[in-house]
């Protein structure tokens, strides 16, 4: 009996744990083959057990997404050293991360950076790209971050969605590329 191999596994990271990251998890989910990835999230500030943010599952679901059975998390030193590559709201949110755990540099990215970074690394390997695209840091985008919707209704919501979604859509496609070979 061959065992399979170990799924890569992506966390994503925001603030709270009930917009931006939960958002990025399930798109991320839905775009991956859940046969080769893993998808948590957590936040720096996380809740813990509470639900999505109405309007951020509004738009989740608009986005063909469903977050009733989500549960916020706080984020732990065991979620960042399981993960393969992290991925974060904002560059706060990375330096939260490497304030919990220092040596995930080089798997941290914000979503917008690795999504700038990653079509341009040509790589067989996961594990290659995550390293490549940290080579490749100072040519990211100036303004990495995804601002915060919380509390802004509707419309900044659907404007964070839409970013989120564009970005997780690269990603996917890289990583799916990747595996498909």
């Amino acid at each position: 009996m061959t065992s399979s191999p170990a799924k890569f596994t992506i966390l994503t990271v925001c603030t709270a744990n009930i917009c931006r990251s939960p958002m990025m998890e399930m798109l991320l989910r839905s775009g991956l083959d859940a046969d080769r990835f893993a998808v948590l999230s957590a936040g720096i500030q996380g809740w813990d057990q509470s639900p999505m943010d109405a309007d951020a599952a509004a738009q989740l679901e608009r986005l063909g997404g469903d977050g009733s059975a989500f549960r916020s998390q706080p984020i732990t030193a065991a979620l960042i050293k399981s993960a393969s590559l992290i991925l974060t709201a904002t560059r706060e949110h990375r330096s939260g991360v490497l304030d919990v755990s220092p040596g995930a540099l080089r798997r941290a990215f914000t979503l917008r950076e690795f999504a700038a970074l990653a079509p341009k690394v040509e790589t067989p390997s996961l594990s290659t790209l995550v390293t490549e695209a940290a080579r490749m840091r100072s040519q990211g985008p100036a303004d990495a971050d995804i601002a915060d919707p919380y509390r802004g209704g509707a419309d900044v919501h659907e404007v964070i969605a839409e970013e989120i979604s564009e970005s997780v859509t690269t990603v996917c496609e890289v990583l799916n590329r990747i595996t498909a070979r």
